[in-house]
């Protein structure tokens, strides 16, 4: 059987934005942009946390529970920079490290114990390395595996170090709520609690075929979790799955070719990010969001999967104007990009015209990596 740490880092954009900024230690601090704004929370101080703020809550909302709070745009690139210095660090100590967003990471402590000794005393010198090294906090959770893992560090933040012995899996999560298990939402969590569930022990109880009837596939996956079942298997890269940006408005708007610049300037960062991981996209979606909050989402896979501007743009552009049917007005507009493949090295194999073109987008992202995103930009005519 497997030890698999699970290490998340506590408030992380919080953490590295107080180490940009010492004095915003022991403040409540929202990073997530203009307060009067209409973004969200994309992470928050735990002093924040006391007002009721949480991440994805509207900016606004925040703004209301605590006008004092120190609000902050982020420095993104200060983020990736502190992740992938944690990264390496725990690559030196663990033989496979997976990496499952900025600030999460599994790691296989199996057969590590003859170096390092037991699980618990060196996730407490790993804390400890990772505060003194980063001034970052992070929270571990230990068992045999990812899910169970996961679960116990959430239960114990922040600088936490929860361990779950081999075979007390079950018993470890039967007291929880059903809401600690990830992707137990919104929408779950009431159809559950409707039936009864209120713990993560009322579903390991209950049989999977009732659960399947109420959730289909999720809910096998939900037994299985619940009876402390999990993967043990971690990937030796974090592939990306998707990539998604949107905005949302100041104010609402209705004209449509406004609306089509800022889908354009979207297209513009997400192609960039493609073409900077190398990556194609095979499936292009936009989301729409009215002044009402009603939502509508839409995607196309294309034929040839592409990074290229021109062609995610008029692909985005057509699914947005078979859908802005209604004369409201428009709060958010978004551009999502998945089926995500490494781009093919063989370039002789482009005709002339394709393969000019492909010179002249990596040249583009090449200006904008060294002198920003607004020093150039690729013309594009859409349909009309």
């Amino acid at each position: 059987m497997k030890t698999i740490f699970h290490l998340d880092m506590d408030a992380f954009f919080v953490s590295v934005e107080r180490i940009l900024d010492p004095s915003l230690q022991g403040k409540p601090v929202i990073v997530g942009g203009d307060p009067h704004g209409r973004g969200v929370v994309a992470a928050c101080s735990y002093e924040a946390r006391k007002f009721g703020i949480h991440s994805a809550m509207p900016i606004a909302n925040a703004f209301r529970l605590c006008p004092k709070g120190i609000f902050l745009h982020g420095h993104h690139k200060e983020y990736v920079r502190y992740s992938n210095a944690v990264k390496n660090l725990l690559e030196e100590k663990f033989p496979i490290v997976q990496q499952a967003s900025i600030d999460e990471f599994y790691c296989d402590f199996t057969g590590c114990q003859k170096i390092y000794g037991e699980p618990q005393e060196f996730a407490k010198k790993l804390q400890q390395e990772i505060m003194n090294k980063f001034s970052l906090p992070c929270s571990i959770g230990i068992s045999s595996n990812k899910s169970v893992s996961k679960i116990a560090t959430d239960l114990n933040k922040p600088m936490g170090i929860t361990f779950v012995p081999h075979g007390k899996e079950k018993e470890f999560l039967a007291p929880l709520a059903i809401e600690r298990i990830p992707g137990v939402g919104k929408k779950t969590f009431p159809i559950l609690k409707a039936r009864g569930f209120n713990t993560i022990g009322d579903l390991a109880n209950a049989s999977q075929d009732y659960l399947a009837s109420i959730l289909g596939k999720f809910g096998i996956d939900l037994w299985n979790r619940a009876n402390g079942f999990g993967s043990d298997i971690l990937s030796l890269e974090h592939e990306r799955k998707s990539i998604s940006k949107e905005t949302t408005f100041e104010e609402d708007i209705v004209g449509k070719t406004e609306i089509e610049v800022h889908l354009f300037k979207l297209v513009e960062k997400v192609a960039q990010l493609l073409r900077n991981e190398n990556l194609n996209a095979s499936t292009i979606g936009i989301k729409l969001r009215y002044s009402d909050f009603s939502t509508i989402t839409r995607a196309k896979t294309i034929k040839e999967p592409t990074n290229d501007d021109k062609i995610i743009y008029q692909t985005a552009v057509n699914l947005f104007r078979a859908v802005y049917t209604r004369r409201v007005g428009v709060r958010l507009i978004g551009i999502h990009l998945s089926k995500l493949e490494h781009v093919s090295e063989q370039e002789v194999l482009f005709e002339d015209e394709e393969l000019i073109r492909k010179r002249m987008l990596n040249a583009v992202t090449k200006i904008r990596d060294k002198y920003g995103s607004k020093i150039i930009h690729i013309g594009i005519v859409g349909n009309k």
